[in-house]
Order: C-alpha cells, then sequence, then structure tokens
C-alpha cells in the first residue's frame, strides 16, 4: 500500500509530536494490518504518546495483536482498546515500560484479560486474592505462568499512578507470599510423606518481610522446622530440608517461561555453611549465643509467610526480644557503621556512582539510617518496631528521634529511588540496582517517573538532589535525637527515663553518657528562657558534636563555654540566629584542644564564629596591617612594657583561635558545604595568617620595649629578621619563632653602648614574651645566628658582613634563603636583605663540593635528630618524604639557580616549588608530588597541635586523637588506618623524586 506524502509527513510530525523517537519506524507499525482498524484514530496516538517509551509500547502492542489466535479475538482486543480507557492505558503503559512483560504477553495472548476490569477489591488484592489466581498452578511452570499473570496487573496499577511506590512493593511482597505458599503446596503435593512426618514454617526476611519487595530480587527466607505429633526430630528435619529445597527450586529455576525470582536462605544461622532448615530451640540457642550484630538488624524484617502459621508465629515471638536488646551488645553502634562501610567498600569502583541501592546516597542508607535508630530506640519505644522502611520513619518522626523535615526529605528521596529502582527492574525484569547510562533507557525512566520536558537530563538532575539528600541525611540521622531525654521539656510533655536517654547519646557515640546526661541536665534544665534556647541548640549541637571523634569533650566544651557566657545577652542570641555561629563552634568545642583552650582564655572570642560585620568579627583572618596597628595602638595606650605585651599577647591568642577555627571548619566543612576546602590553601591560610600574626606581635613587642626603656629613641637601629618557617610565612600553630636580631648604632653613638642596648632590648622582649599567663607563650629561637648558640644574640649589620665575608658556611647560605625581615627598622631590614642576597642565590651557582656538603648535612641530621625508634614513613619532618625531604630539594634549586630566575628567590616554600616547575626546572608531575606531599605533613603537623593541645612531629598513637586528626584530615569514622596508608603512600612517592633531584640516584 502506497501512502501519499502529504499524508506521511503529517503522521511523522504527529509522531514526533507524541514523543516517538523512531517515527519511521512507528509509521510502519501504524500501516500494519493488525492496525488498521485504528491507525486513524488519534486517541491511540495520546495513549502511546502518554507511556514511558511509545516506540516500545505501540511495538509490543503490534506484538499482541500478532499473537491473538484469531481475527474474534484481535477485533475483541481491538475493540476493547478502542471503548475501553482504563484498558488502554493500563496495557499501553505496560508495554511502554517492560519488554519482558510484553513478551509474556506474546506467549499468552489472553492475558491480557486480567486488565480489562479492576473491582474496588482487586485495586489491592492481598495475600489471599493472589492464592487464589496461583491456585490452579499444579506444577511449576504453570505457576511461573500464574505469577507474571499476577505481576501484569501489579505493574498495571503501578505505572498507571493507581497505586504508589509503597504500595507496589507491598502488593510485590503479598505476590511473593502467596507464590511461596503455591510452591510450597506443589512440594508436599510431590512428597506427601516427608509433609506428614514435620512442621515447616518459611520465615520471610528482607524486603520480603518488611512488605517492600522489588520486582525482581532475591526474596530472603529462614526455614524452621519441627517434629509432627512428637517423631523422631531427625528424620522430621530431613524431610523438612527436602521440602524446603524442593520449595526453593520451583521458584528459583529457570524455564522457557523464566524463572520465579531466587529464593536465598542465607541469612539464616552459619549462613550457607549451617543447616537449612533448624528447630526453634536451635535457633534460639544459636542467636543467643553466637549471632552477630547484623544478624539481629535482619531479623527486624523477620515475618512468617508460609507453611506452619502457629510455629512460625512462635519463631518471631521467641526472637524478638533478643532483637530489641541487641543494643546493648558491646560496640553495636560503631559494628553496625562498620557493616554499612564494607557494603559500600566492594562495590566495584565502575559502578559506585551508578549504584542506586548499595552506593552513598542510596537505598541502603536510608534503611540503615532508619534500621540503626530502630534498634536502640525500639526496646523503649514499641511504636519504632515495623519492618517497613517508611513506617519505621514515619514512627521515628512521630517519636521524635529524627526531625519531622528530614524525615520528611528522607522520604520523598526514599520513594524517588524505590521508583527508579522499580522502573530499572520493570523494563527486562531483571535483577540490577545499576542505573543504566545509555540514554534510550534514561529517556525511558525518566518518562515513566513523569519528567518528560527533558527527561534524561531531569532524571539525571533529580537523581543527584535525592542521592545528595540522602548522603547529607544518613550522616546526620544518628546524631540528631530530640533533647526530651534530658531536658525539661513544655508543660504536657512527658520526659524520658534517663536509661532511655542514656541509650540515645549511646547510639551518637558518646563514650561516657552519663556524664553527658549531667551536662544536659545543667545546660537545660529549669524555665529561665537561657534553658529555654539550650533545649533548641542542644539537639542539633549533640548531631554536630557527634560528628567529630570526640562528642563527650564537645559537650564538655560547650558547657564551659556555656557557663562563662550564660549570662551575656548576646551569646545564646548568636548561636540561635546565626545558623553558622553554632555550627562553627560545635565543630570548634570537639576537633581537639587546641582551640577550646584558647577560647576558654577568653570566651568572647565566641562572637568571632558568626558571620561578621566587616570590623573583625567573622572568620576571614586579618592581615598584618590592621594586626599590627592594633596592637601598636593598646602598646601606646599601656601604662607600662608588661601591660603593654600582655594586651599583644590577647590579641595573639584571639587571632589564633580565629585561625584555629577558620581551618577546623573549612577541614571540616559545614551542612551548606560539606566538601573540605582544598588543602593547600589551607595550609596557606594558616600559614600565613599565623606568621602575619607573630610579625605583628613582635613588633609590638619591640615598641613597647623600645618606649619603656628609652622613651621613642633607641641608640641603634634595630631589625628582626624572620627565618625557618617563620620567614617562610609558613608557621604552625606549634612553630617557634626563628629570627635574627641586626642592629646599627644611631650616628654618634658608641658601638658598645649600642651593642647593651640592643641586648638589653632582645632580653626583655625575650622576658616578656613568655611570662607565665593565660595566653599561649611566644618563643623566640635565635639558633640559625651566626656561630650558633656560641655566637652573640644580636650583631650590628657590619658584623654580619664581616662573618658571612670569611666565616660563612653552606648552611649558613642555605638559611637565608627564607630570612625576611618581620619587625624594627625597615631600612635597616631591607639592607640585611641585599647584604645576604649573594651569599643565598650565589651568581656561580653551587659547585660539586657544596652539593655533597649539602647532602651530607641533610643526612647527618636526619640521622642525629630523628627520634630513636621513630617511624620513618609517618615522622612529618625529618621522615621519609617529609618536610625535610621537600624544603632541601627545592632549596638546593633556589641555591643552584637563584641568581639567574628571579622567580626563585622566594622565601616560600610552595611558590618555590611553582617558579621552579615554570622554569623547566621540575616537571609538572615532580612538582605536583612534592606539593602535595609538603602540604600533607604541613596539615598533619597542624592537625597534631590542634588535637593534642602541644606540638609533635608524628602522628598521635591514642585512637581517639589519632582519629580526630583523620577527621580534620576529611577521612570518616573507622578510616584510620587509610589515612595512615595514604600519608605513606603520598610521601613515598615524593621521596622517589627527591632522591632523583636532590641526591642524584
Amino acid at each position: 500500500m502506497t501512502v501519499p506524502q502529504g499524508r506521511r509527513s503529517s503522521t511523522f510530525t504527529r509522531l514526533l509530536r507524541h514523543g516517538f523517537t523512531d517515527p519511521s519506524a512507528a509509521e510502519r507499525l501504524l500501516e500494519s494490518v493488525e492496525l488498521a482498524p485504528i491507525r486513524t484514530d488519534p486517541v491511540l496516538l495520546e495513549a502511546l504518546g502518554a507511556t514511558a517509551d511509545p516506540d516500545l509500547a505501540l511495538h509490543g502492542l503490534v506484538r499482541l495483536l500478532e499473537a491473538q489466535p484469531d481475527p474474534t479475538a484481535r477485533r475483541e482486543l481491538l475493540d476493547t482498546l478502542i471503548a475501553a480507557k482504563p484498558l488502554r492505558d493500563r496495557l499501553l503503559g505496560v508495554l511502554g515500560a517492560s519488554a519482558a512483560l510484553a513478551d509474556h504477553l506474546a506467549r499468552h495472548p489472553g492475558d491480557w484479560h486480567v486488565l480489562v476490569t479492576y473491582e474496588p477489591q482487586d485495586l489491592h488484592p492481598g495475600v489471599e486474592e493472589f492464592e487464589r489466581q496461583l491456585a490452579e498452578a499444579a506444577d511449576p511452570v504453570s505457576l511461573r505462568v500464574a505469577y507474571r499473570r499476577c505481576l501484569l496487573s501489579i505493574a498495571a496499577r503501578d505505572v498507571c499512578g493507581t497505586t504508589d511506590v509503597a504500595q507496589t512493593a507491598a502488593e510485590l511482597a503479598d505476590l511473593a507470599t502467596a507464590t511461596l505458599r503455591a510452591a510450597l503446596a506443589i512440594a508436599r503435593a510431590a512428597a506427601p510423606d516427608d509433609a506428614a512426618h514435620c512442621r515447616l514454617a518459611v520465615i520471610a526476611m528482607g524486603k520480603c518481610g518488611g512488605h517492600e519487595l522489588n520486582y525482581v530480587s532475591d526474596v530472603d527466607v529462614i526455614f524452621v522446622g519441627e517434629t509432627r505429633d512428637g517423631g523422631d526430630e531427625r528424620k522430621a528435619l530431613q524431610a523438612a530440608t527436602r521440602l524446603a529445597s524442593h520449595m526453593m527450586r520451583i521458584c528459583s529455576e529457570t524455564t522457557v517461561e523464566g524463572s520465579i525470582w531466587p529464593v536465598d536462605a542465607n541469612l539464616r544461622p552459619e549462613g550457607r555453611n549451617g543447616p537449612l532448615v533448624r528447630t526453634l530451640s536451635s535457633h534460639l540457642a544459636y542467636y543467643q549465643r553466637w549471632a552477630k550484630t547484623w544478624e539481629f538488624q535482619a531479623l527486624l524484617k523477620a515475618r512468617p509467610v508460609a507453611g506452619d502459621v502457629e510455629l512460625g508465629e512462635e519463631y518471631v515471638a521467641t526472637l524478638a526480644p533478643l532483637v530489641w536488646v541487641a543494643a546493648e551488645r558491646e560496640n553495636f553502634v560503631a559494628d553496625v557503621q562498620k557493616m554499612r562501610r564494607r557494603v559500600v567498600a566492594n562495590i566495584p569502583v565502575g559502578e559506585v556512582e551508578r549504584e542506586l541501592k548499595l552506593g552513598p546516597g542510596g537505598l541502603r542508607d536510608v534503611e540503615f539510617a532508619v534500621q540503626l535508630l530502630q534498634l536502640v530506640h525500639g526496646r523503649a519505644d514499641t511504636s519504632l518496631r515495623s519492618g517497613t522502611t517508611l513506617d519505621a520513619l514515619e514512627a521515628l518522626a512521630a517519636g521524635g528521634y529524627v526531625g519531622r523535615a528530614d524525615a520528611g526529605q528522607l522520604e520523598e528521596a526514599y520513594r524517588f529511588l524505590r521508583s527508579l529502582e522499580h522502573r530499572i527492574q520493570l523494563y527486562r525484569l531483571r535483577r540490577t540496582h545499576l542505573v543504566p547510562e545509555d540514554d534510550t533507557d534514561l529517556r525511558r525512566l525518566g518518562r515513566s517517573l513523569g519528567l518528560r520536558t527533558d527527561p534524561v537530563a531531569g532524571l539525571r538532575r533529580e537523581w543527584k538532589r535525592h542521592t545528595g539528600v540522602v548522603r547529607r541525611l544518613h550522616e546526620k540521622l544518628f546524631y540528631r535525637p530530640l533533647l526530651d531525654a534530658v531536658a525539661q521539656l513544655a508543660p504536657g510533655e512527658a520526659r524520658l527515663s534517663p536509661d532511655a536517654a542514656r541509650e540515645r547519646l549511646v547510639a551518637l557515640g558518646y563514650a561516657d553518657p552519663a556524664a553527658a546526661l549531667r551536662h544536659l541536665e545543667a545546660l537545660a534544665s529549669g524555665v529561665t528562657r537561657k534553658a529555654a534556647i539550650q533545649r533548641t541548640l542542644l539537639p542539633v549541637l549533640l548531631g554536630w558534636f557527634a560528628d567529630s571523634a570526640d562528642p563527650d569533650a564537645g559537650l564538655l566544651n560547650f558547657r564551659k563555654v556555656s557557663d562563662a557566657l550564660g549570662k551575656t545577652p548576646w551569646y545564646l542570641r548568636l548561636l540561635r540566629d546565626e545558623g553558622a555561629a553554632a555550627e562553627n563552634l560545635a565543630r570548634v568545642l570537639s576537633a581537639g584542644r587546641l582551640a577550646p583552650d584558647l577560647l576558654m582564655r577568653a570566651p568572647e572570642a565566641v562572637a568571632l564564629l558568626g558571620d561578621g560585620d566587616g570590623s573583625g568579627g567573622g572568620l576571614e583572618p586579618r592581615g598584618r596591617t590592621p594586626l599590627e596597628q592594633e596592637i601598636l595602638a593598646a602598646v601606646r595606650r599601656a601604662e607600662n612594657a608588661e601591660q603593654a605585651v600582655t594586651t599583644a599577647r590577647g590579641v595573639r591568642r584571639r587571632e589564633l583561635f580565629r585561625t584555629a577555627a577558620v581551618d577546623i571548619v573549612g577541614s571540616y566543612g559545614t551542612e551548606d558545604a560539606p566538601a573540605p576546602a582544598d588543602q593547600g590553601e589551607l595550609i596557606d591560610l594558616v600559614g600565613g595568617a599565623v606568621s602575619d600574626l607573630t610579625a605583628a606581635t613582635l613588633a609590638g613587642t619591640l615598641r613597647a620595649v623600645v618606649r619603656a626603656g628609652w622613651g621613642d629613641t633607641l641608640p641603634t637601629r634595630f631589625a628582626v629578621i624572620g627565618m625557618g618557617r617563620f620567614g617562610g610565612h609558613e608557621l604552625g600553630y606549634g612553630s617557634d619563632a626563628d629570627v635574627l636580631f641586626v642592629h646599627e648604632p644611631q650616628e654618634g653613638v658608641d658601638e658598645r653602648q649600642a651593642g647593651e642596648a640592643a641586648n638589653k632590648v632582645v632580653a626583655e622582649m625575650r622576658r616578656l614574651l613568655q611570662l607565665p599567663s593565660t595566653d599561649p607563650p611566644l618563643l623566640i629561637d635565635a639558633g640559625l645566628r651566626p656561630e650558633g648558640k656560641s655566637g652573640p644574640l644580636v650583631r650590628t649589620l657590619a658584623s654580619y658582613a664581616a662573618y658571612y665575608r670569611r666565616w660563612s658556611l653552606v648552611w649558613e647560605s642555605q638559611a637565608l634563603l627564607r630570612a625576611e625581615p618581620v619587625a624594627g627598622d625597615e631600612d635597616l631590614g631591607r639592607r640585611f636583605i641585599e647584604l645576604i642576597d649573594p651569599l643565598r642565590y650565589p651568581p656561580a651557582g653551587l659547585d660539586d663540593d657544596a652539593v655533597r656538603e649539602i647532602r651530607r648535612l641533610k643526612a647527618r641530621m636526619e640521622s642525629e635528630r630523628l627520634p630513636r625508634g621513630a617511624d620513618k614513613t609517618l615522622h612529618t619532618k625529618l621522615g621519609r618524604g617529609g618536610l625535610s625531604d621537600v624544603e632541601w630539594t627545592v632549596q638546593l634549586l633556589q641555591l643552584r639557580h637563584g641568581a639567574h630566575v628571579p622567580d626563585l628567590r622566594t622565601t616560600r616554600t610552595r611558590a618555590a616549588l611553582a617558579a621552579a616547575r615554570r622554569a623547566g626546572l621540575l616537571s609538572e608531575e615532580d612538582t605536583a608530588i612534592l606539593d602535595e606531599a609538603w602540604v600533607l605533613a604541613s596539615r598533619v603537623r597542624n592537625a597534631v597541635m590542634l588535637v593534642r593541645g602541644r606540638a609533635g612531629d608524628t602522628f598521635p598513637t591514642q585512637s581517639r586523637e589519632l582519629a580526630a586528626v583523620g577527621r580534620y584530615l576529611g577521612y570518616g569514622p573507622g578510616h584510620a588506618g587509610d589515612m595512615l596508608d595514604d600519608y605513606r603512600r603520598t610521601t613515598r612517592r615524593a621521596r622517589t623524586v627527591v632522591e632523583e633531584l636532590f641526591y642524584g640516584s
């Protein structure tokens, strides 16, 4: 038959408009003999266009028509299709979503009749109705056919929106229950003697037990067997095992009709190594003595579904009490969380981002979070004892264990992810949880979920959004219980018992729940406005504390701050009204000792944690100029030098706290920005801020000393030269200030008199900066001066020139690479730099003897200074690939090439590395390797100081401190070993580069 071109063009356009991706093929199908009676019916095109895949639906419809046994049957189907909108929507909806069910209809063309009408009671058939529909199946093949027929009706209700995802999952579980019963009946009929000698109960587990089954999923079961009428137990168990095995084969074996689904009994005691069927007493003995935590978690969903009803109910009643005391087991919460991490770790790398069920932000994250809270709180609150995830989540929200907003977001995400999982599996009726990569599949899935404008982009966007919600709430859900456990609630509300409150705190990870209870009661009890605000804040703060390695310390520190500032009107208002302040405070108080210690000495510094107003508030570190201006102004107002330096040290303490806080918040992230900041940026920020602060403090101290002893005129010009990490703007929290002191007598002043004045200035500066105080001391180290500790503390510029001209050694030239004026007379500092530039950037570079001497010095330093017994792979300063390795390699390049490569003339290690790369002295790969190792080692040193409150060059050995260092570096709970492995890997690569570049190996 020839179709006029105009008509073809019109049809082609209409097909495109209705969502067909291959209009030419669709046009040919519409011209087929089977569709002749309705090819021009506009209603058909509209109905096809409403399906998930119009091309697939049309192809399935033609196949179904072709499969009809005779013209009368074909006419009946067409007439019903035209006249009955419900059938049209259901049939085409299924054909457009499931190629597998289209295959079934092609093999069994009469099964479309099950979609013609639904009586009201058929909308949610229930187990009994499914049993009735499966009752005629007398053999495995007919059972599979009947199962697919029932599945067809469930899918039709699903794709047409008659049932939601939870109802669909419940119907699938009911169908599975009916199928297990039918399969067991077939097995019994095949072995009547076995059936007569035993009692056998089938207990559904997992999603089937929880009434939330997928289209294609293993059906997890446990079998319980007993003798009948006191017979031989061994023979009864053998008979029950044969029946159970036969039932499993009926469901699992594949024929031309496919299989139903695998029946998985591996959740039984001892797994696949244990007997398939046990007696009830044997089950009980196992769970009382040998069961692991995850096995009690699995029992949450246990439900008798087939076989001996009385025995099944007795099984559940007997084991349920064990489930609800599982939370008392040692390391219970850690075990559950560890199991979840193990599941994620076992996902193939190439599939992690596509894993809808097991991947981060997937369905299992929701289920584990809900189940953990159920197990922790469920023994005291029976309303939580549901095997269905959404029902349990609703109960957790109603009981106050989860915030309603969080529960609502989690439910929405869970429903979306389950709907997507259903539609993925429905297409081929295959067990998979991977989101497809092909755009054709994504388009069908997106349209099936109502995303019609741009199905592929819309699906990816929604999928990403919902997995992001699940990731965030999964991490947070364990840590946000309401505080009615411990606080005095509003009138009419009940207060939980101390035991129940203690359980909640244990679930949060608090090691000393009794002490935590005391802190909470002290903070939130009473009827004052302060207590009311604390009751609002504490549920959130508890969660943020629990997100750290030491929640107990966080809560204790919060109580101390609150006790100190509780009567200050702005404190609680700041935390309540500025969300950033409360979260920042929680992160800071639970991240280690240094920041809380700094804060406790002046709790009003809490104000820095707010959003800031551009006038010194907020966490943005202040530059050197405003700091120096503030300190010098305080010096002018002070009555004496001690008071002036005390004020300067107070500013230093405050700014150290600010820097530590921004470092911690940047490392931990926040709920709005959970990803940690760039580590290189953080180390530059900290190094620059602490170095600027140290320089400003020295400048203020120098001014105070001169003002107190000589008025405003010192008999000698005086400058402080920063050295080492200080000169390199790379100070850490625990670093001393390496310096040189240089002076030059004022015109007409005797050199001896000038020298005495200069030495008095140095001695007084060191004394004032180390006076006992609540502020941390600033230690001045002049050990890099000429002649080291044997030489004078301060020299004239001329003395430095004479020394360097006659006696300077290669190590001194190397040390001077990081010299930079930091305080005092600017002109004198500039002339000192002019003096030393030829030494640190020698015009002829370095000869071989000098290179050998540098290498020898480095080897000697590592040999003599590395602590005995220290692990060379973990020592951040002198260890393999650590700070010394990287810095000496960079400094060797500067000594060799600095005279001819201006960009190398910098005191900063990372800047020098980048300059060496630009100059072609380092490859891009080697630069990245050295930079990564240097940044990581520097971060570890800072982390140790933040966590322990004292400096250290290696990782802590105490597990909680090590976990806190890991958290600062971005490692989650239980990943301290990964942190150490990553550190060793990074520094090993750096050492390989150092061997080549520094040692010439």
